[in-house]
């Protein structure tokens, strides 16, 4: 019972201590920067016009993740019937079909978001 208590606190503190060190040398650059006289546009991280809608590349790989997977899965099964392995051919196919679903969602999102 303890070590699973042991380990809760650790990650909450790994998680906490991250944050603490992420936010505060963050607040020390900015500070820096203004005692510099840089501007404050700096800091706020520009959209650009051009960017497609996060929905509209959420939707897109998710899609192409999902079509990948099940394209994956009648693959498998056809090599399954032709007597490969199961064990084999289910996993192996769907990790390869979501891999080039995913590749193909990432270059149609870059092509999308240099039509827009």
């Amino acid at each position: 019972m303890g070590g699973e208590v042991i380990i809760f606190i650790s990650i909450f503190l790994m998680v906490f201590g991250i944050s603490y060190l992420y936010l505060t040398t963050r607040n020390k650059e900015r500070l820096a920067l203004i005692e510099k006289g840089a501007e404050a546009s700096i800091f706020v991280k520009g959209k650009r016009e051009a960017t497609a809608p996060f929905w509209k590349i959420l939707l897109l790989n998710i899609s192409l993740l999902l079509m990948g997977i099940g394209l994956a899965i009648f693959i498998a099964s056809l090599m399954v019937e032709m007597g490969l392995d199961e064990d084999v051919a289910y996993p192996g196919t769907i990790f390869l079909m979501a891999g080039l679903g995913l590749y193909i969602g990432f270059t149609l999102t870059k092509k999308l978001d240099k039509e827009e």
